[in-house]
């Protein structure tokens, strides 16, 4: 057995170290490609370290299988799918290797040497290096063009980030293979032009930098700063913490300095880092659930400080053009699990958001003044992050919602800018037909972002809400042109809603989860047309069972129920959903006819259904949308819905659903009281 995508037959793959992050990257190598057949081997020249990493991989999976997120025999193939071993040779065969040793120039060009004499030309050479530019590590290569940086963060096996760093001589066609790669195998990788540090690790270190020389100056202790970032910015955890867990401490410390040489002279090694590494110290952070009370003065002040130094260093990042904003900010919130640069200068006001970048750069001698804060303050606008994505094939423009953070959840600004896009669409000759897709492999649109929906407090919101919803389904439902949905993954919810108003479907064969329309168990009820066009794509009584207890749908059952047009498999999909669209433009396959007005033989009442503990009184609403709605044309059936949608907001059980899924997630059953 072996994975074969894009022309590339992955039977071995090689991992080089077996110290802090190896292991990690293993894991989920093991956890993506073992159930394909491909043996994933790890090299270290020390058994010890071949020993030590092989214990800490293995109880991460039984950890794993105790936390039911692994099955026994899913760890058992696993752990049988990585082989240790201190022996170059045993790489032969490897077509792409990741090199995660000590960042050291000598030792990755030693080690990449020796990767050239045992694996074939053709094979790729990365580095998960957090620092080194490609051409610095890949300078003694006879086959550069094969060579490039691939930088995961921590930990390796669920931060799902990496950068994608090609060098001067890397072949084009081989960084984006390995891009790609990374999608198809559940990662979310980003590409980043060559430069010392690359996106993110200035600034992951230059934030610890700012917190640094705030605790130097007297703001506050390195536990009230680590506190404050935290509030500050949105982080997962403070920056002193994230060198604890890390163990980034002997990294940072001349990462930094060469920093200062090389992108701009602020970065420089603190002096309390320097004396945590003499004396080998862990930095002293709050402890798990410990509350810090920090002087509202000195808050304020560490506040001004850390959020300047953030907004500087990502400015700088920006304006030297080394990632797109898109990009950028996806990977601050995944990678380093905190607020990106647009959200919270949005959040704070351009204006603010400049004033305090400005200072910081005024202050600090040698922090580069921002320029692309001081263009988006001078637009007047908030910044507009692109989250749905555009690229034409040859007549056929490609939509693809990117939320991967959330599965592809829809909030206004996806809501926003699928109709931009579609609008643009109708109105570009250029384009005959349109492919409606998402970003990764396990979600098309897990639905509309709860958050968003949160905010219909009032009856009066949630129709609007609604009618803008319908209104997008409405506007590719008639576009002039044929829009085919390409479902990567589940789609429920209102994403289920955005496929059915497309003309076709095209989805991934062997789903158990597919779609539905989940809304009742939130206590509310599908609001962007599905209570209407579900029951005219497979039928009232089939449709209402699903609609009213929110049972998925397997691929299947969706083929089967003609929800979906053609299976395949994931690689196939988005070249087949693109196929068909152009097929349907130029006439040789006909657009099936959607049924827009009423059902025949709609009964009085539907009949019982055991709904379980879901919300009684959202279920007699739910009926009256679907019978009335079935009863009468699309268009009316959509106003009935959206007057129903209106109805549920005045439910205690809306409140009840929507609280319990933002406070417990979606696993935990709310307590409804019917009313």
């Amino acid at each position: 057995m072996a994975f074969t995508f894009r022309g590339r037959t992955l039977e071995r793959i090689g991992v080089i170290g077996s110290g802090q992050i190896g292991p990690d990257i293993a894991l989920y190598f093991a956890k993506t490609l073992a159930s394909s057949g491909v043996t994933i081997v790890v090299v270290d020249i020390s058994e010890a370290a071949l020993a030590k990493g092989r214990a800490k991989f293995e109880k991460k999976i039984d950890k794993g299988v105790e936390a039911k997120a692994f099955k026994q025999a899913e760890a058992e193939a696993m752990k049988a799918a990585v082989q240790w071993s201190s022996d170059y040779a045993s790489l032969s065969g490897a077509m792409f290797v990741v090199e995660a040793a000590t960042e050291s120039a000598a030792i990755k060009a030693k080690i990449f040497a020796q990767l050239e004499q045992v694996c074939a030309p053709d094979a790729i050479l990365a580095s998960n290096s957090s620092h080194l530019e490609p051409e610095v590590i890949g300078a003694g290569l006879t086959h550069k063009n094969r060579s490039l940086v691939v930088h995961y963060f921590f930990p390796a096996e669920r931060n799902y980030m990496v950068e994608i760093v090609p060098g001067a001589d890397t072949d084009p066609r081989v960084a984006v293979w390995v891009r790609d790669f990374y999608e198809r195998i559940g990662k979310v990788p980003v590409c980043v032009k060559s430069r010392y540090g690359y996106a993110l690790d200035p600034v992951f270190e230059g934030l610890f930098l700012a917190a640094a020389l705030c605790v130097e100056q007297g703001l506050g202790t390195t536990k009230e700063v680590d506190a404050v970032a935290v509030k500050a910015l949105g982080l997962g955890v403070g920056p002193f913490t994230a060198m604890n867990l890390t163990g980034g401490n002997a990294i940072t410390g001349p990462g930094l300095a060469k920093e200062g040489e090389k992108i701009m002279p602020w970065f420089r090694t603190p002096q309390i880092l320097k004396d945590a590494l003499a004396n080998g110290t862990a930095w002293e952070v709050p402890a798990r659930g410990e509350k810090i009370e920090v002087p509202a003065e000195r808050k304020l002040a560490i506040t001004a400080q850390l959020q300047g130094a953030f907004l500087g260093l990502c400015d700088e990042i920006l304006s030297a053009g080394l990632i797109s904003l898109a990009d950028f900010e996806m990977a601050i919130e995944m990678g380093l699990v905190m607020k990106g640069p647009a959200r919270l200068a949005n959040e704070l006001g351009l204006k603010e958001a400049l004033a305090l970048a400005t200072n910081y750069a005024t202050s600090n001698p040698g922090f580069a003044q921002p320029h692309w804060l001081a263009q988006c303050a001078q637009s007047g606008k908030p910044i507009d992050v692109p989250v749905v994505l555009r690229k034409d094939e040859d007549g056929v423009a490609v939509l693809t919602i990117r939320r991967p953070g959330s599965l592809n959840s829809l909030d206004e600004a996806a809501f926003r800018q699928i109709g931009e896009h579609c609008r643009s669409i109708r109105d570009d000759a250029t384009v005959k037909a349109m492919v409606l897709t998402a970003y990764g492999t396990k979600a098309f649109v897990s639905g509309a972002d709860v958050k968003f929906l949160a905010r219909a407090t009032t009856p009066e919101q949630g129709m609007k809400d609604s009618r803008d919803a319908q209104s997008l389904t409405l506007l590719i439902e008639g576009l002039g042109k044929p829009v085919v949905c390409a479902m990567n993954g589940l789609a429920f919810g209102g994403g289920l809603e955005l496929a059915m108003a497309c003309c076709a479907r095209v989805a991934v064969s062997g789903l158990k989860v597919l779609c539905a329309q989940p809304e009742v168990k939130l206590g509310i009820i599908p609001g962007a047309g599905g209570t209407q066009r579900l029951p005219r794509l497979i039928g009232l009584g089939r449709a209402a069972i699903f609609l009213r207890t929110g049972r998925p749908i397997t691929s299947i059952e969706a083929r089967d129920f003609g929800l979906v047009t053609q299976l395949c498999t994931l690689d196939e999909l988005l070249p087949n959903a693109v196929k068909l669209a152009r097929s349907y433009a130029d006439g040789s396959v006909k657009v099936q006819p959607k049924l827009k007005g009423a059902l025949l033989d709609v009964p009085e009442e539907l009949p019982a259904t055991d709904i379980g503990s879901l919300s009684k009184a959202v279920d007699a609403i739910l009926c009256k949308a679907i019978l009335a709605g079935a009863r009468t044309t699309l268009a009316d059936g959509l106003t009935i819905e959206n007057l129903c949608f209106g109805d549920v907001c005045r439910t205690q059980d809306m409140k009840i659903g929507i609280d319990n899924f933002l406070k417990n997630g979606p696993r935990a059953e709310a307590t409804f009281v019917h009313a």
